[in-house]
């Protein structure tokens, strides 16, 4: 027995990184998966983003846990796109309870002349984004009438001021992952008479591709951004199945009157 059976969790940026670790971390808990990823190139993003056969993959390892996976490829910055993953994915699934809004993006080693672009970029993804998500995944929450739970992936940049890099991708990703905290907290006052929980976790930098480069090309360059990021405890990144095991409780019965907060898993950064 899992404590998500008969759960139906639905991710975006499901097809590695956190959203498949996630995505895995749930399937292990018993519920089902409505998984969306971008499955493409974002032009002001410099490393490889995901493929298909990313995607693939991820539905491949929930399928070897014996559980179901629908898959999409949707950008989170595509409203219709994303409404019509989620609806297809709870046609098929019967249910939604969980919500992971967990898409994102960085800008390490962005090119001179792009930071408007870059800025942009960062807000409409991970901000316009996750509204996008919640958006597409409430009316059915609330049509079930059982409650549900939705985590939004903001960061320690979303806590705390810091020197993270210096382009315009870099200062739109801390005012996204700020601006999401806004929305979580004006969500979890509207639902709470509803128990549909509303929580953000706040991840320290994690081993995933998504932060390949990331010291050489930027924190190497200014020492007060490697020591911004340095975290107390001795880890230099942690792994995402630390920020799942995390999700797995945030999203579970066991924390059925959490709602609002943020959770730092970030090896005491925050409180640096």
């Amino acid at each position: 027995m899992g404590k998500l059976d008969g759960k139906v969790a639905f991710i975006t940026g499901a097809a590695r990184g956190q959203g498949r670790s996630h995505a895995v971390r749930l399937a292990q808990e018993g519920a089902d998966i409505i998984g969306v990823d971008i499955c493409d190139q974002v032009g002001t993003v410099s490393y490889p983003m995901s493929s298909r056969e990313d995607l693939d993959e991820t539905v491949a390892m929930v399928e070897k846990l014996d559980r179901r996976m629908v898959a999409h490829v949707a950008d989170v910055r595509d409203s219709a796109a994303l409404k019509a993953a989620a609806a297809d994915g709870i046609a098929t699934l019967g249910r939604l309870d969980i919500v992971l809004a967990n898409a994102g993006v960085m800008f390490q080693g962005l090119a001179p002349g792009r930071d408007d672009e870059a800025f942009r970029d960062a807000v409409d993804i991970m901000l316009v984004g996750v509204w996008n998500t919640i958006q597409a995944a409430l009316p059915t929450l609330r049509e079930q009438g059982q409650g549900g739970s939705i985590v939004i992936t903001s960061s320690v940049n979303g806590l705390k001021g810091m020197v993270a890099g210096t382009n315009g991708g870099n200062f739109g990703y801390a005012a996204a992952k700020h601006g999401v905290t806004g929305i979580m907290r004006m969500y979890a006052n509207l639902l709470a008479p509803e128990s549909i929980r509303v929580n953000t976790v706040n991840p320290t930098g994690v081993d995933t591709p998504m932060l390949v480069g990331f010291s050489g090309l930027d924190a190497a360059a200014n020492p007060a951004i490697a020591a911004s990021l340095m975290n107390p405890m001795p880890v230099e990144k942690i792994q995402p199945i630390d920020v799942s095991n995390a999700i797995a409780w945030l999203v579970s019965d066991e924390a059925r009157y959490v709602t609002g907060i943020t959770l730092p898993v970030d090896a005491g950064l925050v409180n640096k």
